[in-house]
């Protein structure tokens, strides 16, 4: 596939996930890298969102709790290009009825190619990046080339020609 450049801004759009055992790790994290934060665009589910806002009163522009869809949203956000960092806190030994959603969210980040925290420590290392503080060039596939493959007949009965295109319509 082929791969196009997207310039990421100085500014970043950034999620906030956690799950309920790492809310208070991520409260910790965030608590920490506030005047940081307050540089960029923030985002998170519901709860995780709620939180941070109450407690620590930073402007986040919050989704739906994770279970209820926020996850899927964030995953939309990223590949529209709202979103281009996440920071997400999860709890590997807690298995969770949503985790087919955490795991399309992770696709979803990896696949549009944008930095992933899944704890503290890769958290710090990302936020310790000069690269936090200036624009980026961001290599991701072209999905436009995607879009446009040719798709196989899929609506002509077996042994059927396929349907001739008249290019006058």
């Amino acid at each position: 596939m082929s791969r196009q450049i997207k310039l990421m801004n100085a500014v970043k759009h950034i999620a906030l996930v956690a799950h309920d055992n790492q809310k208070n790790e991520l409260m910790d994290w965030v608590r920490f890298n506030r005047v940081e934060l307050t540089q960029h665009k923030l985002y998170a589910t519901g709860t995780t969102g709620r939180v941070l806002e109450e407690e620590l009163g930073l402007e986040i522009h919050k989704l739906m709790s994770g279970p209820l869809g926020g996850d899927q949203q964030l995953g939309a956000k990223i590949a529209e290009g709202e979103v281009n960092v996440l920071i997400f806190f999860w709890d590997p030994l807690e298995p969770l009825p949503h985790d087919p959603d955490v795991k399309a969210l992770l696709r979803i980040a990896v696949m549009y190619n944008i930095p992933i925290a899944n704890n503290r420590a890769s958290a710090d290392f990302i936020f310790s990046s000069p690269l936090m503080h200036q624009s980026y060039e961001q290599v991701q596939i072209d999905f436009d080339a995607y879009k446009r493959r040719p798709l196989p007949d899929l609506y002509r009965s077996p042994g059927e020609p396929p349907a001739s295109i008249d290019p006058s319509n």
